[in-house]
């Protein structure tokens, strides 16, 4: 039983970045989620457990490539991740990990690539659900004409990142200072 309670025990810090501060989410010492501050479908804050410091295992890595990302020096994760959903969540998550840096994807054709190119509506639904913005970069996902369609964090912060991830300048979004207790990644 104690195992069980420890693999289940969840513990959160935040960290800031270019683009609002993340909230990380560690399950038994897995990463489990990164949420945005204003992101739609974010749990709430109670759920995330005990709060702990961003050089804290589990998030020391975490927080290592995600600054990594955002000085441009990291294109894919490699981090742990405790992945939560159903199975075909899992498998439209693992399909946004395949999608290279700096490229986007239409909903219909990681439907494709599933196997399921009648399940356009459905990645899009999954593609929601992803608790892990980011290191599953579902800011990679646009429509079938290429425009930018729903992002939990917000069309503007979507942009953002894919002009980032294209080198576009400005991308970055303004420094800012780490607040109290919370690591800057930048």
């Amino acid at each position: 039983m104690k195992q069980q309670t420890e693999q289940n025990t969840k513990q959160h810090t935040v960290v800031d970045s270019p683009y609002g501060p993340l909230t990380l989410v560690a399950t038994g010492g897995v990463l489990s989620g990164l949420y945005m501050t204003d992101q739609r479908h974010r749990p709430p804050e109670e759920s995330f457990g005990a709060l702990g410091a961003p050089d804290d295992p589990p998030f020391a890595e975490a927080t290592e490539e995600l600054r990594a990302y955002f000085a441009g020096e990291l294109k894919d994760f490699s981090i742990q991740l405790h992945l939560q959903g159903t199975p075909f969540q899992r498998s439209v998550w693992a399909e946004l990990r395949r999608i290279p840096y700096g490229e986007t994807r239409s909903y219909g054709q990681l439907a494709d690539a599933l196997g399921n190119p009648n399940a356009s509506r459905a990645v899009g639904l999954a593609n929601g659900k992803n608790p892990l913005g980011i290191i599953v970069p579902c800011h990679r996902v646009v429509g079938a004409d290429g425009s930018l369609t729903g992002y939990g964090g917000g069309l503007e912060r979507k942009q953002r990142l894919l002009d980032f991830e294209r080198g576009e300048p400005g991308a970055q979004g303004e420094g800012r200072e780490g607040r109290e207790g919370h690591l800057a990644l930048f």
